[in-house]
């Protein structure tokens, strides 16, 4: 089974720093862009920082300067370095990627979603 693990959320105060990491796990060929998105109560799912397999990267203007992704394609890992962070971060973080299988003579890109981790950052 193909899926996306997030973990490394918790509770920090404002000012403090996370670290969240998403693994990809299952039969995997190979991994296209990845991004971390995040959903406050109440409020739609907005994306934070996308990366392609590049390593190319764009951010959402509200983490620039303090959140980094970055990836690790040996250990099907993507990263998110969250810094100085402000309580408009608390949210559920998701990680989202493009995921390629292979199976004989078809290759197959399907999207898949984690399951979510909880960033709180008190006031």
């Amino acid at each position: 089974q193909v899926q996306l693990v997030e973990s490394g959320g918790g509770l920090v105060h404002a000012g403090g720093s996370l670290r969240l990491s998403c693994a990809a796990s299952g039969n995997i060929f190979s991994i296209n862009t990845m991004g971390w998105y995040r959903q406050a109560p109440g409020k739609q799912r907005e994306l934070v920082a996308t990366i392609t397999s590049g390593g190319t990267t764009n951010y959402a203007d509200s983490v620039k300067g303090r959140f980094t992704i970055s990836r690790d394609n040996a250990k099907k890992m993507v990263y998110l370095q969250m810094n100085s962070l402000k309580p408009e971060d608390t949210a559920v973080y998701y990680c989202n990627g493009d995921l390629v299988q292979r199976d004989n003579l078809w290759t197959r890109t399907r999207n898949y979603w984690g399951q979510g981790t909880q960033v709180t950052v008190p006031s």
